[in-house]
């Protein structure tokens, strides 16, 4: 207990610690031109543009090539990006942006409304989160090359808030018009408006991005050059960082949990536990409602009953994440529910309901049932192992299959087979966005990446989502996010962990790669090196 503390009196000391000497540091330093970032990403990505896909690589790597419509400070207030300005009818039911002049996609071409138009309608269709957060688009209109008006069936007041480049990137409408969107060739090969070009990918190595001559904001970028590597083994990415071979990590492209406190003392090295307010971290774990067995409640909570969330959060976690039952985490406090609480850690009870569910141990021990467990690589192995242990105390014999990141979707979210899945689906910065995908029923499509992996279907889940999602009044919002936090957790389609430790490991002569509320996320155009 003693340790676990320390680890979380540490993290809230290097958070208060980064925010006061990364705002010194805006003050005070003069960017410099020049210099090459290494940055350690893991795991490998099966693309670039988050367009697709929102995995970790995609939505990380993706926003320093291409560009959204705005950026948002920590406070996720909306600041100008492809757009300079903005503006909402009365009914809400408009939206219009007045577009930057005079920039360049990385061929050459002009960047016009009609890009606009082509990616958000776009996005509604291929986007995993891009069918909820854009579901009463009816059509964007184009009055003129720097104009593009979105137009709503109902109003949906989070729309302004999701057009990041993380989220929502614009894309050439001449590359993509007329192909299989989800198979085209620059989704792994950008051409961007941002401030870096892509150079090239060798697979299993390395990504180069190279400083974009026209970008608009000039003289930004600073850097001369972006080389993205891709080291799997957490001790090499920690030798690299504590070596200066690299130069940036984070997450769960960074060293292991055990080692912060060590880093922390480095003096080379400055730790960042911020978390995004536009990422909104957060894992769980998902039952597969199609699976027999866990069709029935009561193994379902037999199994919430056998793992112990306080134990996770010091073993896996380390002491630095934040626990929440609530499918809505602590990090959206407007509308988190601070009163659902985790099923209490009872391995008896489990052994009993699990009896009376017809799923009894043999006479002389042994199985109950077999489950078939996979896990997010954005999850550690340790997560899964801890599930797999907790289980066997009550009989279940889980079996981890391990795959990388690519292999994992595809048999999550493809074939479907896993009964239990440890994800990593952040909550971001409305539910509406970030929660609604995975419990609204008609987001489950087989081979969409990040969304309804259960399953689940309640229709008065899919009702209070659907009534949320075009709620302009806060209060009443929030009473719909309340009610269907509650019935989720009757209804057991998961176990939601809260929002895991999101650590960040950079040289210290490393500045201004997070100004913004995307944090990593961001473009790295203000980064620089310090003398």
């Amino acid at each position: 207990m003693k340790q676990w503390t320390a680890a979380r009196t540490f993290a809230r000391q290097a958070a208060v610690a980064a925010i006061a000497v990364f705002a010194a540091w805006s003050v005070a330093a003069q960017p410099r031109a020049g210099g090459t970032l290494t940055w350690l990403v893991n795991p490998v990505p099966a693309s670039i543009v988050p367009l697709t896909t929102t995995a970790g690589g995609n939505a990380e790597i993706g926003p320093k090539i291409v560009e959204g419509l705005l950026t948002y400070d920590y406070d996720l207030k909306p600041r100008p990006l492809l757009a300079t300005a903005w503006s909402q009818s009365k009914d809400g039911l408009q939206y219009t942006f007045e577009l930057r002049k005079g920039v360049k996609w990385h061929d050459g071409r002009d960047f016009t409304s009609a890009d606009v138009a082509f990616s958000i309608l776009t996005l509604k269709q291929v986007h995993p989160r891009g069918r909820g957060t854009f579901a009463n688009v009816v059509d964007v209109k184009t009055p003129d090359a720097h104009t593009a008006v979105i137009v709503l069936s109902k109003p949906s007041p989070f729309l302004l808030t999701a057009l990041a480049a993380t989220e929502s990137p614009i894309v050439p409408r001449h590359l993509y018009e007329g192909t299989d969107i989800a198979s085209n060739k620059y989704n792994s090969a950008p051409v961007g408006t941002g401030p870096f070009v892509f150079k090239e990918w060798v697979q299993g190595s390395h990504i180069i991005l190279e400083r974009n001559p026209n970008y608009w904001d000039k003289p930004k970028p600073y850097l001369d050059r972006v080389v993205v590597r891709f080291v799997l083994d957490s001790a090499a990415r920690a030798a690299a960082l504590e070596s200066g071979a690299a130069d940036l990590a984070n997450g769960t492209g960074g060293i292991p949990l055990s080692d912060v406190e060590r880093f922390g003392k480095l003096p080379g090295v400055q730790i960042d536990a911020r978390i995004s307010p536009y990422l909104g971290s957060h894992q769980q774990i998902y039952f597969n409602l199609d699976t027999p067995a866990l069709q029935k409640i009561e193994v379902r909570r037999a199994i919430a009953q056998a793992i112990d969330v306080n134990a996770f959060a010091k073993t896996v976690w380390y002491g630095y994440g934040t626990l929440s039952a609530s499918p809505i985490g602590k990090g959206i406090s407007r509308y988190h529910d601070a009163s659902i609480q985790p099923y209490p850690f009872n391995p008896k009870e489990a052994e009993a309901a699990l009896d009376a569910a017809g799923f009894k141990r043999p006479a002389a021990g042994g199985t109950r049932l077999k489950l078939r467990v996979l896990y997010n690589p954005f999850q550690e192995r340790r997560a899964a192992d801890f599930v797999r242990q907790s289980l066997g105390r009550i009989g279940i014999d889980a079996v981890v299959e391990s795959y990388d990141f690519a292999t994992y979707v595809t048999k999550a979210y493809t074939d479907r087979a896993f009964d239990i899945t440890l994800e990593s689906l952040t909550n971001l910065f409305d539910p509406t966005v970030g929660v609604q995908r995975v419990f609204w029923s008609k987001n489950f499509k087989v081979g969409l990446p990040f969304s309804n992996a259960a399953h689940y279907v309640n229709p008065e889940v899919d009702r209070l989502l659907e009534a949320a999602a075009v709620e302009v009044d806060e209060g009443k919002r929030r009473q719909l996010f309340v009610d269907f936090q509650n019935i989720v957790h009757r209804d057991i389609p998961s176990i939601e962990l809260g929002a895991n430790p999101a650590i960040t490991v950079a040289a210290k002569k490393v500045r201004d790669y997070a100004p913004t509320g995307e944090h990593i996320r961001g473009s790295f155009a203000d980064l620089y090196f310090a003398p």
